[in-house]
């Protein structure tokens, strides 16, 4: 079984501070939209502070707190046994659903499967070899804390996906929230 690893503990320093995962869409936070689109993925292991007491999530967090995305993904990978694929999500996905669906039918070539949005590598909306994350954070060792996504897995070989849609999407801005907000209202997927 496909495995997740889900980023929640990022600061909104765009959003004034706001604890992005518990922001609503369509009267759910974030964090439980991507949760039911993670149905079939087991474990599920989040990274960050512990956000709500949820028993479908294992809460680990990456060191020291606050470390960014590179930390969280090598806490993550940490806590999971086996070298089965695993999802890698963010935590302020607008379409996780959409994003869970395409990365679960996409075979991995290589070390992962990546959505890329007009050409940008979306490293959290992809999914890996475990052990591929594995020998990247072993790779960082100390220097993973405040690492970016792209120094922790820019030598993975990937096959990636063009995000033609924007599946994607996430939300790091009010202008991003308000279009997310305005598309869940017109129905947009």
């Amino acid at each position: 079984m496909t495995a997740a690893i889900l980023l929640v503990g990022g600061r909104g320093s765009r959003l004034g501070g706001a604890v992005k995962p518990l922001l609503e869409l369509g009267g759910q936070t974030l964090l439980d939209r991507t949760v039911m689109a993670l149905a079939g993925c087991a474990p599920i292991i989040a990274v960050g502070p512990v956000l709500e007491d949820d028993p479908r999530l294992t809460w680990v967090r990456e060191d020291p707190p606050l470390a960014g995305p590179a930390a969280a993904i090598a806490a993550g990978v940490s806590a999971l046994h086996g070298d089965d694929g695993v999802l890698v999500l963010a935590g302020d996905l607008v379409y996780p659903d959409s994003t869970v669906r395409r990365l679960l039918t996409a075979p991995i070539i290589g070390d992962a499967v990546v959505l890329r949005a007009g050409g940008r590598p979306q490293w959290l909306a992809g999914k890996y070899r475990a052990a591929a994350l594995r020998r990247a954070a072993v790779g960082l060792g100390t220097r993973v804390a405040g690492a970016s996504c792209q120094l922790l897995l820019g030598e993975l070989a990937v096959r990636w996906l063009d995000d033609e849609d924007g599946v994607s999407a996430d939300i790091d801005t009010a202008a991003d929230l308000d279009r997310a907000r305005a598309a869940y209202r017109e129905g947009d997927r």
